[in-house]
């Protein structure tokens, strides 16, 4: 088992080329399955079967876990089985036998518009407050992931077509617009970026995001940023960079009714994905409806006619 798991994190890592994020979860989930695997006495994956699978999500299921941790858990187990089977000749799939239990899904939380502006008012003028400022309009205006930004260079940018080359999951790319907004507040941040506060230090060349000591910025140094910008200029909502893509998201949507050219800009490899930015509120879809629907806006003038003519309703 560790000699087979080991091959497989080797082929995510070189060929599949995925991210060390995730190499980190497929990892600690068949970490899960080589420990209740040592506990059966099971040797290889050959002698795994369905039954023990299900054996193992049930003791999940007692532990307390979430149905959303065991479908990826049982993710990962039926990629390594897929794996297996490919390269030793394994005669079938035991994950693929097994559910894990249904949970519903959360709607992701989104600021509104007049949020959006309330925390994009302030216009610093400091090192730190101007790069983050730059930061938080770049994840809204082009709806980027966090991995997104912090990998980004300098040369991603294009201004005189206002977009963005970015590199997605599994180092896929695609070109994202950017707004005015962001783009002002980018330039700003480039005439800045290399009047470092700590002096000193030797500053990334093409990174379009660096901390004060001159490196590119990190995932967690972007989401401590953004967590201290909320706290003086939000609206009392604790804010992270996950959200601001939810936002960019959702806006879209409900500005376009689009989701197939939503799901493009965000750079989702299946639609299903995408479809949970559909919870717009029923006022907006009433309105949609009445303006959209033929019969709806004839029924609409119809009855606007009786109301002028004074016609009984």
């Amino acid at each position: 088992m560790q000699r087979w798991t080991a091959k497989f994190l080797s082929h995510l890592k070189s060929e599949r080329q995925l991210s060390p994020h995730t190499l980190i979860a497929y990892e600690r989930d068949l970490k899960t399955l080589i420990e209740f695997a040592d506990a059966q006495g099971l040797e290889a994956p050959s002698d795994i079967t369905s039954v023990h699978l299900r054996a193992l999500i049930s003791q999940g299921h007692r532990r307390g876990l979430s149905g959303r941790s065991q479908q990826r858990k049982l993710s990962a187990f039926r990629s390594f089985f897929d794996y297996v089977t490919r390269e030793s000749g394994l005669e079938n799939n035991p994950a693929q036998l097994v559910s894990a239990p249904k949970t519903g899904k959360k709607l992701p939380k989104v600021l509104d518009p007049d949020q959006m502006a309330k925390l994009l008012t302030p216009n610093p003028t400091r090192w730190h407050g101007v790069r983050d400022k730059a930061m938080i309009e770049l994840l809204y205006s082009s709806g980027l992931r966090l991995s997104e930004l912090t990998v980004a260079d300098k040369d991603s940018i294009s201004w005189n077509d206002r977009t963005i080359l970015v590199q997605g999951k599994g180092r896929k790319e695609r070109l994202v617009p950017v707004g005015g907004h962001a783009i002002s507040a980018v330039k700003q941040w480039l005439s800045v970026r290399d009047q470092l506060p700590t002096k000193g230090n030797i500053i990334d060349s093409n990174a379009l995001f660096i901390s004060e000591r001159g490196a590119r910025i990190s995932p967690s140094g972007v989401q401590a940023r953004i967590k201290a910008w909320s706290r003086q200029s939000g609206d009392g909502v604790s804010i992270h960079p996950h959200m601001l893509r939810h936002s960019f998201a959702s806006h879209i949507l409900e500005s376009s009714g689009d989701l197939r050219s939503v799901q493009e800009l965000l750079g989702h490899a299946d639609i299903s994905t995408t479809q949970i930015y559909t919870h717009l509120d029923f006022q907006h879809l009433a309105s949609v409806y009445d303006t959209a629907h033929p019969r709806a806006s004839r029924q609409t003038k119809k009855a606007n006619a009786k109301n002028e003519s004074g016609s009984p309703q």
